[in-house]
């Protein structure tokens, strides 16, 4: 990881704070350093970390459980794969944000997790799974070591992508208007909270819902009766196999649906901030981060997008030069959490039936909204052909069909693009009126 490779973002490149010099300590005026910022930053800097862990793992446990469990995951193994995906990231936190000094944090693949929970089981079972994981890490590694590969993966239109990542998650936010009807004793209290949080610390809410929806959890005699040997952090490793299916169905949608909308946000939201991201080093870092956790379960790890704000941001301290301290935090944070994840993966696992996945569904509502508007908002009539061609993908991911046994999310993908490269070749060129 060269140092050198990350250096200040343009001016006016985000909404966020502009950092001066990113690379060492911010450059004020000469012996100008502000006595309270140097007083309180260490603990503003901890406490942001400490929120951004919390927030990263509460909100979203339940997405990687029902991803994993889905396609073929026994419950010990997908409690080892929710403990080895958090203790991945915390590490790569620790060592991108140490190694660079800028606030780089690193998170699971919620949409990566949410595209296994609808693509199902494949052939070869999970220990194909566990191969497609491996895969969908090198081809991360791979962006970090191959500009071409890098440039051929930005090819697909952010339109495309987002339609494809919206037709997966839309039967996952179904879940919780049918848990309520099915038990509105159960979960009619989950979806309150949520409601309510969003109106007064929308920060709060999914963590509060999913911390709400494990405790109503122990109403279940089974949660009740787990034992020390259930709780304990266990990992379980699985020998990976590959085949077509399972490659062509989870490791190339994987790959594309982090990229596209976990990575590129995320470098996106540091130059907002005024960073600019090492694009080598941190997609080889969680390259092969997602490589040596897959055959404990551990599906993917990218860059945060959603919670990097948490750690990047003011709310961290105000020299941003010293902000990376807040992302050393959140790794150790992290490694801390997947110590205890087992336990919340077992809780989780024997829960009264549509509890946990009323919760997983809620904290996925505004990934889907956003996966929308990117979708048709972003498909301007400037782009022939493309808000059509989201459609589609849309439609033939959300259809869950599967010829040849390869997953609906890669034929949406593939359709989508076929229809764009038709409508495209046969419509106006580009910037001439329709």
């Amino acid at each position: 990881m060269a140092p050198d490779e990350a250096g200040p973002a343009p001016e006016g490149s985000g909404s966020g704070p502009q950092a001066p010099r990113l690379r060492g300590p911010a450059a004020p005026p000469p012996g100008a350093v502000d006595p309270q910022a140097a007083g309180t930053g260490t603990t503003e800097a901890v406490t942001a970390g400490l929120v951004t862990a919390l927030v990263g793992f509460t909100s979203a446990f339940a997405v990687v459980l029902a991803g994993l469990r889905a396609v073929g995951a026994s419950p010990a193994q997908a409690a080892s794969g929710l403990l080895a995906v958090t203790v991945a990231m915390g590490l790569a936190t620790m060592l991108l944000s140490w190694r660079t000094r800028l606030p780089i944090t690193v998170a699971w693949s919620t949409p990566g997790a949410a595209l296994l929970a609808t693509t199902g089981a494949v052939s070869g079972g999970w220990p194909a799974a566990v191969g497609a994981f491996a895969v969908c890490g090198m081809l991360l590694a791979a962006v970090g070591l191959s500009r071409r590969l890098a440039f051929w993966a930005q090819l697909i239109p952010a339109p495309i992508a987002n339609a494809m990542l919206a037709g997966v998650l839309l039967g996952l936010c179904l879940a919780p208007v049918r848990a309520l009807v099915a038990a509105p004793a159960v979960v009619g209290p989950v979806v309150l909270v949520w409601i309510v949080l969003l109106r007064v610390a929308r920060r709060w809410a999914v963590p509060a819902s999913m911390a709400l929806a494990v405790g109503l959890a122990f109403t279940e005699p089974g949660v009740r009766a787990l034992g020390a040997r259930e709780l304990a952090p266990q990992l379980s490793l699985t020998a990976p196999s590959l085949t077509a299916a399972a490659v062509v169905s989870l490791a190339v949608p994987l790959f594309v649906v982090t990229m596209a909308s976990q990575n590129i946000p995320g470098i996106a939201v540091l130059a907002g901030f005024g960073y600019r991201a090492p694009v080598r080093s941190t997609m080889l870092v969680t390259g092969a981060g997602t490589v040596l956790a897959a055959p404990f379960g551990g599906h993917a790890i990218n860059l945060a997008a959603i919670s990097a704000a948490l750690a990047a941001g003011p709310e961290a301290g105000a020299d941003p030069a010293r902000r990376w301290r807040a992302a050393m935090t959140a790794g150790c944070g992290y490694v801390v959490l997947g110590a205890g994840s087992s336990a919340v993966a077992a809780v989780a696992l024997a829960a009264p039936e549509g509890l946990v996945e009323a919760a997983a569904g809620l904290a996925l509502v505004a990934t889907l909204a956003a996966a929308l508007g990117g979708a048709f908002s972003a498909a301007a009539p400037s782009a022939p052909g493309l808000r059509e061609a989201a459609a589609v993908t849309f439609l033939v991911t959300v259809s869950g069909v599967q010829p040849g046994g390869v997953s609906s999310a890669f034929w949406g993908l593939a359709a989508g693009l076929a229809v764009l490269g038709v409508l495209r070749a046969s419509g106006p060129r580009r910037g001439a009126p329709d």
